[in-house]
């Protein structure tokens, strides 16, 4: 009779359920928790592969329209109260699937720097775009974050003949589709999502060490509490935007 351990190996290869199950004959109770454990990874295996093939939908139907090179538009950074926009575009090559690839929002964030490298290996091209606090300021968080999308479009070693963007829409001759929540429902917006998020977290991780009252390495300038508190206790750092309220509000003090 096989060991336990022999077993659980088995079954770690497997990837039919009915193989699985069969094991269940065995009366030992450690093999039934192992094919129970088993058939639930690869439940949650056949779904997730099933969630990233419908994340390639919209990819699918460009190559179907005959365009060949889709960029993914995203950015991250609207809502804070210190630090650049940063947008990212991304090309994946045709059908590529990247585990765990989803909106950054909704990946934990101790998996976003393995994500950010599988897509750096794996993407044809990257482009990073950044509108400092000033510009914002002075155009608007709107006007920023097309700037900054137009940007990293601009920086990609490869010209796209497609874009997918998430909620917002370019003044620019390339075809395009605007998705609203584009970033969980495209694989392409999905992986810009991650760039950027992944990009601009650095970036404040380094004004963190220049600016080390306010907590931005945990906070990406976002207006919690450290924040808010260090902005009472040590005033406005000139990567503040100055039009975001509470800080427009002390400056006028």
């Amino acid at each position: 009779m096989h060991t336990i351990k022999e077993i659980k190996e088995h079954l770690a290869r497997l990837t039919c359920i009915s193989d699985v199950e069969a094991f269940l004959e065995d009366p030992r109770a450690g093999v039934k928790a192992a094919v129970k454990r088993r058939k639930k990874e690869i439940l949650a295996e056949q779904a997730e592969e099933e969630r990233l093939e419908i994340m390639l939908g919209f990819e699918r139907q460009a190559y179907m329209q005959g365009f060949n090179l889709v960029a993914g538009i995203d950015e991250v950074g609207r809502g804070p109260l210190a630090g650049p926009v940063v947008a990212a575009a991304v090309v994946l090559p045709k059908n590529c699937k990247i585990k765990g690839l989803n909106d950054s929002k909704k990946i934990p964030k101790s998996k976003h720097e393995t994500i950010f490298n599988e897509i750096r290996e794996k993407a044809l091209a990257i482009g990073i775009g950044l509108v400092d606090n000033e510009t914002i300021d002075r155009v608007n968080i709107y006007q920023a974050t097309k700037i900054a999308m137009l940007q990293a479009v601009e920086k990609l070693d490869l010209k796209p003949d497609y874009l997918l963007i998430d909620a917002m829409e370019l003044d620019i001759d390339t075809p395009q589709l605007s998705l609203i929540k584009g970033d969980a429902k495209s694989a392409s917006i999905a992986a810009a999502s991650i760039i950027a998020k992944v990009t601009r977290d650095r970036i404040m991780e380094q004004y963190a060490q220049q600016y080390p009252h306010y907590d931005f390495e945990h906070n990406a300038g976002y207006g919690t509490a450290k924040h808010l508190a260090g902005l009472k206790t040590f005033g406005v750092t000139p990567i503040h935007r100055k039009t975001y309220e509470p800080v427009r509000t002390m400056i006028e003090k």
